[in-house]
């Protein structure tokens, strides 16, 4: 499976997600998560990225994070190296500690930025156990959980100064009481019914927004890559443009019907010029095109 890509660049918004290797633990208690969020801190003041939301989970954790240096791969490579050395000496192990390379998530901010730190604060009820219960307890489990800036966001602690919070309590009324009571009531709508995953839209190309938004990633990054086809990843993105989008550009300028156009056995230059189109910016191989 190709890997999502890698795209950079100034005041960009990710979530990131970094995994225990074999899917064992990154935190064996208290100590090592409070050493986590030390060394984050640390390595968000060097390369001054801006946390916006993070939880710890036993063996992985999650981050919301924005860049306005564009310089995200510098600040995780610093940060996941800093804390693996902390996590091997003090536990006397050697090797690596987390299952390959880091993922992460270019967000559509204006559309998605809201509902993917939801997603994050609201991993603490997912797990076993936990999935079952009450709305009610599952409210209770949220607000308890120590580990997470969601009790940050609903102003049950003041400790985590590096949370740059006020950006997302903004869509809701800003950093003040009627705010954190909007952003707490939007977080517990998840609990009530079933809200998908935002990062879906991101599978295997790793952006999440709208159409609009791939599309000018993608045309950002033509602009950068000298053989973008040969870059990993770089497949799904181009896929985002709708087939039947491609279809209609083409049936207008080439002045020939659709059903025409979609025809197997159809020969003209309307047919060629549609395949052209589908594999260059609709992502199909051979055997995709071959209707």
């Amino acid at each position: 499976m190709a890997r999502p890509l890698r795209i950079q660049y100034e005041n960009a918004y990710y979530h990131v997600t970094c995994r225990g290797n074999a899917r064992q633990g990154v935190f064996t208690n208290d100590q090592d998560r409070s050493a986590f969020l030390d060394l984050l801190n640390r390595s968000r003041q060097i390369y001054q990225v801006q946390v916006l939301a993070y939880v710890l989970m036993r063996n992985h954790f999650h981050l919301v994070v924005k860049t306005p240096l564009g310089n995200l791969k510098e600040f995780m490579r610093h940060f996941n190296i800093c804390y693996t050395s902390y996590f091997n000496r003090r536990h006397k192990r050697v090797g690596h500690l987390h299952q390959g390379r880091y993922k992460a998530f270019l967000i559509d901010a204006d559309s998605y930025l809201q509902e993917v730190t939801r997603y994050v604060h609201l991993n603490p009820i997912r797990v076993k156990g936990k999935a079952d219960l009450f709305v009610k307890e599952k409210k209770r489990e949220l607000e308890r959980y120590s580990w997470s800036s969601y009790v940050y966001y609903v102003g049950r602690r003041k400790r985590d100064s590096f949370v740059a919070g006020e950006e997302i309590l903004g869509y809701f009324g800003g950093n003040t009481s009627r705010g954190r009571r909007n952003y707490r009531k939007f977080v517990e709508e998840g609990l009530e019914g079933e809200i998908g995953s935002p990062l879906q839209r991101g599978k295997g190309h790793g952006v999440v927004g709208d159409e609009d938004f791939v599309e000018g990633v993608r045309d950002w990054f033509l602009k950068r890559v000298r053989k973008p086809r040969e870059v990993p990843g770089f497949k799904g993105i181009i896929s985002q443009i709708a087939p039947a989008k491609i279809l209609g550009v083409v049936s207008k300028e080439a002045g020939v019907d659709r059903e025409e156009l979609q025809k197997k056995g159809e020969r003209g230059i309307g047919r060629g010029l549609l395949m052209e189109m589908l594999y260059r910016y609709g992502g199909l191989n051979q055997r995709g095109l071959v209707r």
